[in-house]
């Protein structure tokens, strides 16, 4: 038993600051959205107890603290959307030296922020059309 080999190590592996700081803020994004899919089942129940229930969830889900909700919600989407692609390209063995590990990570910021800017756009357009009594 004692020639049976060990599980790699963390030494082993050569991170980078920028590497587990975007992989660690990958994690977090997943346990916010997991968290976030509590509120999705809460509108779903709704939607499927009838019209009382779900007129009562709109009450809900329509204030001010759900929106921030919803917002953070955009945002985790965001960055673990693209951090998960990224993810996915590292499996095939590419992008994997520092340089382009480094520049993924800025394209990973960049482009989680320009799909947040505008679905955050789209979300705050369309609470204000239905806060005017506008078609929903």
């Amino acid at each position: 038993m004692a020639d049976r080999p060990l599980s790699p190590h963390l030494s082993v592996y050569r991170m980078h600051r920028y590497t587990v700081l975007t992989s660690i803020t990958n994690r977090f994004t997943g346990v916010v959205l997991s968290a976030g899919l509590i509120v999705l089942v809460y509108w779903l129940m709704a939607a499927a107890g009838g019209a009382k229930a779900y007129a009562r969830a709109l009450g809900v889900l329509s204030s001010g603290l759900f929106q921030a909700i919803f917002l953070l919600l955009l945002a985790a989407f965001s960055y673990h959307l693209f951090a998960g692609i990224r993810h996915l390209i590292w499996d095939s063995g590419r992008g994997l030296e520092r340089r382009q590990s480094q520049r993924s990570a800025w394209l990973l910021g960049i482009a989680s922020l320009l799909l947040f800017a505008g679905l955050a756009w789209w979300a705050c357009l369309h609470w204000a059309i239905a806060g005017a009594g506008g078609p929903q």
